[in-house]
């Protein structure tokens, strides 16, 4: 089992569910709903509050999505400022960003309902995640 599969895994365990907002609430960060114009969402910290804005007029299934991504962000890349190193620096965000992108599958997408016959894409969207990214999924090792 790699990394993020086991970081999930072990999360989804300690907090009893895959539900972003129940664990988002569970690890007392706040979630705000805002008009981010163009942005999805973020996660940032002030004082040692940990925050995600989540852009108010994504669709249901989106926004969980996007905090489910912000919370990978939280756990793997906390001490990590994505717009500093945009701005600032020549380093690409690019392998922070999938790397999130990987969390957020793993934690919406449960190897069970691969390993009950669905296809990747067919539990992408029972799960409500989007198909540009479900195919970051870890193939539980059953399903070779």
């Amino acid at each position: 089992m790699d990394f993020i599969k086991r970081t999930v895994s072990r999360l989804t365990s300690i907090h009893k569910t895959n539900d972003p907002f129940d664990i988002a609430s569970q690890r007392d960060i706040l979630v705000f709903y805002e008009d981010l114009g163009e942005v999805f969402g973020y996660y940032n910290t002030f004082k040692r509050i940990h925050m995600i804005h989540i852009n108010q007029f994504l669709d249901k299934n989106v926004q969980r999505f996007v905090i489910a991504h912000e919370l990978g962000h939280s756990i793997l890349h906390s001490k990590i400022s994505t717009p500093f190193m945009k701005q600032y620096t020549l380093f690409s965000v690019d392998r922070i960003e999938r790397e999130a992108n990987r969390f957020a599958v793993e934690m919406l997408l449960p190897d069970d309902l691969l390993l009950d016959g669905c296809t990747l894409y067919e539990a992408a969207a029972i799960c409500g995640v989007p198909k540009e990214v479900a195919r970051l999924k870890k193939l539980p090792r059953r399903f070779y």
